[in-house]
This record gives C-alpha cells, structure tokens and sequence, in this order.
C-alpha cells in the first residue's frame, strides 16, 4: 500500500494497490453476503494469524464516531411519530413551567430543566414502545432514572391523568399535602418511585446488582417467566463517580443481558464541558467494550444519514472524529454559518457537499439522541442481545430547545428561570397553543379529554402493560422461628469458646435449613468466608451462580 499527499486539500487520501484492494474486496463480500459474526471471525483468525507470526497489529478499543447500527439495517419506527411529537413537546412545556413556577413563588428552591430537556426523546421512545408496566403478564421493568430529570417524569404522569396540577404546583415543597419529591425518592413517594437515584453514582451500581438479583429471584423460582428489563439513565458527567463505572465487570461476567445504560451524552456537567479537549463517547465506548459489554453509540440523526451516505463519507468522519467536546457544544450556542465554516470549511470537498444546505438546515442537523426514529433502533438492539448487559451511549444537547434561555450553554444545569421573551421562543418552538398575555404566568397545559395525544399516550402505555414510574409493593408475611428454634443459643457454651462470628454463622445455618423461611434467605457470602467458619455452609447449601460450579474445589472431598 503507498501514501501520497494531496497539496491541494491538505490531506491524506490512501492509494491502494492492487493486491490490498483484492484483500478488502474479500472482506466487502463477507460483510455484504454473510452474518456479522462470521465476518467477526474471519477478522479475528486473520488477526491471530498475523500475531502468530510476530506482525505487529495495530490496536483499538474504538470504532469510528458514527451510529453503531447502519442504515442499512434499521427497521421502521412502529410509532406515529407527529403525535408523539405534540406529547413530547407537551411534557418538555410543563415539565419547564414547574421549575419556573417554583423557583417564582419561592426563590431558590432549585430544581433542573436542562437535564430533562437533553433526555425526553430517549425517555418518550422507551414510555411509547419498549418499557413494561406492571399489569401485564410479566413484572414491570425496573428503571432508574436520572434523578435531575424528575420533572419530566411529573410531567408525563400529569398527562396520564395519574397527577393533579396541584402536584405540580408543590413541587420540591415537601411539607405541603400532594407534594412532588425533588427527585426519585421512595419513601416521601412510596407508590410511585421504583428507586432513589440521585446520588450520583448510586443508580448504576445499584441498576447492576439489581439485574443481577433478579437473575437469582428466578433461579429461585421466586420469580416466574421474563426478567423484568432493567434501565438505568446515567449523565456522561456522573461516569467520573467512580460508583458508577465499579462494578462494570460483574454485569458482563454475569451476562446481564437483563440490563440496559443509557448515558445521556449531553457532554456538560454542573457548569462546563465534561470533556473539553476530548471525546467523552469515544472514552466511554473503550470502557465499556474493556469491562464485556455490549456498546451502542448513536450519534448523529437522520438527517446526517445523506451526507455519511455521499462520496465524501471517509472524510466526513475524519473531520467528526478530529472535533473534540468543546468544539461541538460551541457549535450548538453559535449560528449555521460558523458551523458551516468552522466545521466543514476545514477541506473543501464537506464545504463543496453541504453547498445545498441553508444555514438553518445546518443548525438543524441532529444529534442521535433527539432523533426518535435512531432511538428506537437502539432500543431494539439492546432488547434483543443476548450474553452480555448493553450500553447505549447517546449524543445530546445540554437544555435541546431552550434557545437563548441555555441552549448548550456552561449555565444550563442551573437554569431554572427564564424571562417573558424567552417563554414566547420555547412555547412558539414547542407549539404550545397559549395566548402571548397567559406565557408570562407559565401555564400547565394538558389537551383536552378524549383528544388524540390523550388517546395515543394512554393507549401505549395500556398495551406495555401499565405506568410507570410505578411502585407496588406485594408482601407475603413469612412464618418466623419460634423461641424454641433458637434453644441452644440460649445456654452457656461452657468451656468451649465462640466468637461472635462463630455464633453468627451457627445461627444463620439454623435459619437456613429452617424449611418454611431457609429459601427466602440471601446469605452475602464474602471470598474470605472460610475465615468464618462457613465451609460447612458451603458443602450443604452452595453459592449461588447462574452459570454453575464450572470448577473442582481444590479442598473437596476426592471422589
């Protein structure tokens, strides 16, 4: 293969030889005629080959900065997606008003917009189309959701009818009667909130462990049929908890395939880029893939999907992969002709391609993460993996539709009042029908009964089986030991010494041969447990893995 330079442009093009083109040729009839695993394999052997050999193979952990699904292999969104769009716009207007509306009657009491604003089409899609309730035939799915995005959680059961305006009214004012918790929290909302979530940090892990039990209730027949379908929405900024990233590697070894993150790539934490000289997708994506999951980035929209489609799709994505963090938050604040110059204009050949383009289409070029129809096929290939927990890394803007109110801007996370002209821009750009003199007092607005968004939204969560955020709780009281179980603990051990350890041990091995209470016990057994005196537990009793003891104990008893 030789390398020649083009003066004229400024960059690289790779001149192929014959026999290199030959080679790709074979490998363009694999991916165009056989299954990807196939060609995985092939790719794989012929790596191994050159590794045998002593060849020096070039390694890296990323894929290029593109969707990971091809257009190609999408499939047709099953919704209708006008009038999913009138109920999202719907959700974003008072899911702003509440926070406006508490933060102009009690000044700073806080409360987020941008979060939600950068996350409601990944939320919509999962309400309309994949999340389960619980009045179907299988458990509700379980979902964690990012806890500064609890107002559009409000916001959406406000339309179904499940919450007054009165709740609205009260929110983060926890002392009044039909209040709304800042954020998930099942305790002050103990019908409602399936998990408490925003330490930052908690959710993931707990999300993990969570998938995990599940796995174990059904081992254990507690749970019968379909894992609930565990989510867990996580900000790109909270993957520097180190909770968040610390038990990646016990969801792959498990095969949680039970089990889907979604991180909302709005690349801005608190009051900055998350990472401003990098490419916090690209650093996620090794991550992960590192710990066995299985990743999904969504990156771009639709409407990019002809321009990665032209002749010059190799040096597009040169150009989206040389663009860290930084430059494209300022392209979001910064109108379409500094996209347009700053982006493109670096070769010729994109600012020749994007000639037909306006500047306005320019600006209006989407991230993947508020485009439904590229949500959904995510969605889908997560619900089908299997063998190994999924993340979807999805690229968003910090506050998406805001405008000048905080748009992508540092402030955005801590916006949470916006003035008369900026109310006007998001109800005209929303299509909210309110009257310009009624904008200013922030009115919730809900259709009227029996209209079509009502219908369309009630109708999909009754096919998925239900609300959700929904928390039901369904008790068994459990037959408890009697005195007379407990008799030996109660005299004196005589000469013999026991630790408190000891003793503990002895009365958890009585509980679990107890026969009507043993199996709703979950012994936490620690790797050092011999140290406990448990290797007695372990001949009778197990420890429980979904994959079996695939291994000869080097201290059992020799058959």
């Amino acid at each position: 293969m030789t390398l020649s330079k083009d003066t004229d442009t400024n960059h690289e093009h790779l001149m192929l030889d014959a026999e290199t083109q030959r080679c790709l040729d074979s490998i363009d009839y694999l991916i165009k005629y056989k299954d990807s695993e196939h060609v995985s394999r092939v790719l794989n052997k012929i790596v191994d080959n050159c590794r045998q050999a002593g060849v020096s193979s070039p390694f890296s952990v990323n894929t290029p900065y593109i969707n990971t699904i091809p257009v190609e292999k999408e499939v047709d969104y099953p919704g209708n997606l006008s009038i999913e769009k009138k109920i999202e716009d719907i959700i974003r207007w008072n899911a702003m008003a509440m926070v406006i509306k508490a933060n102009r009657n009690n000044d700073g009491l806080g409360g987020h917009i941008s979060s939600f604003a950068s996350s409601a089409t990944l939320q919509e899609v999962g309400f309309n189309h994949f999340y389960r309730g619980n009045n179907g035939a299988h458990e509700a799915d379980q979902i964690f959701f990012q806890g500064h995005t609890s107002p559009g959680n409000y916001s959406r059961s406000f339309l179904e009818g499940r919450l007054s305006a009165e709740h609205l009214h009260n929110f983060r004012q926890d002392l009044k009667e039909k209040n709304l918790t800042s954020y998930p929290h099942p305790y002050i909302m103990p019908d409602y909130w399936q998990f408490p979530t925003v330490s930052m940090g908690l959710g993931p892990i707990l999300s993990i462990y969570q998938a995990r039990f599940n796995r174990y209730m059904r081992a254990r027949k507690f749970l019968i049929g379909r894992d609930p379908n565990v989510y867990c929405f996580i900000g790109d900024g909270e993957c520097d908890e180190p909770e968040t990233l610390g038990a990646l590697t016990l969801a792959s070894r498990e095969n949680l395939d039970n089990l889907t993150f979604i991180v909302n790539c709005n690349l801005q934490r608190l009051d900055g880029p998350v990472r401003g000289n990098g490419k916090m997708i690209q650093e996620l994506e090794a991550i992960f893939i590192g710990a066995g999951w299985n990743v999904i980035k969504l990156v771009w929209g639709s409407n990019w999907d002809s321009l990665l489609g032209s002749p010059q799709r190799e040096i597009l994505i040169k150009r989206m992969e040389e663009a860290v963090d930084g430059d494209f938050q300022k392209y979001v604040v910064e109108p379409g002709s500094y996209f347009r110059k700053h982006f493109f204009g670096k070769y010729p050949e994109l600012l020749d391609m994007v000639n037909h383009l306006t500047d306005k289409q320019l600006k209006e070029l989407l991230r993947g993460g508020h485009d439904p129809k590229k949500i959904y096929q995510a969605y889908k290939a997560a619900a089908e993996h299997i063998g190994a927990p999924t993340v979807i890394l999805a690229k968003t803007v910090k506050g998406y539709g805001l405008g000048e109110a905080g748009e992508g801007k540092n402030i955005s996370h801590q916006q949470k009042k916006m003035n008369e002209k900026e109310l006007r821009e998001f109800r005209d750009k929303l299509n909210i029908p309110l009257e310009d003199e009624d904008v200013v007092d922030t009115p919730f607005y809900r259709p009227e009964k029996g209209s079509e968004e009502e219908a369309y939204l009630l109708s999909k969560r009754e096919k998925l089986g239900g609300y959700l955020p929904e928390r039901k709780v369904d008790v068994t009281a459990l037959e408890t030991p009697t005195r007379e179980d407990f008799a030996e603990f109660y005299k004196s051990s005589g000469d013999s010494q026991l630790s408190t350890t000891m003793g503990f041990v002895r009365v958890l091995s009585k509980l679990l041969r107890n026969k009507k209470l043993g199996r709703n016990i979950v012994p936490i057994i620690p790797d050092e447990a011999r140290t406990f005196g448990m290797e007695a537990m372990f001949r009778e009793i197990g420890i429980f893995s979904q994959k079996g003891q695939l291994y000869q104990p080097v201290d059992s008893e020799s058959l």
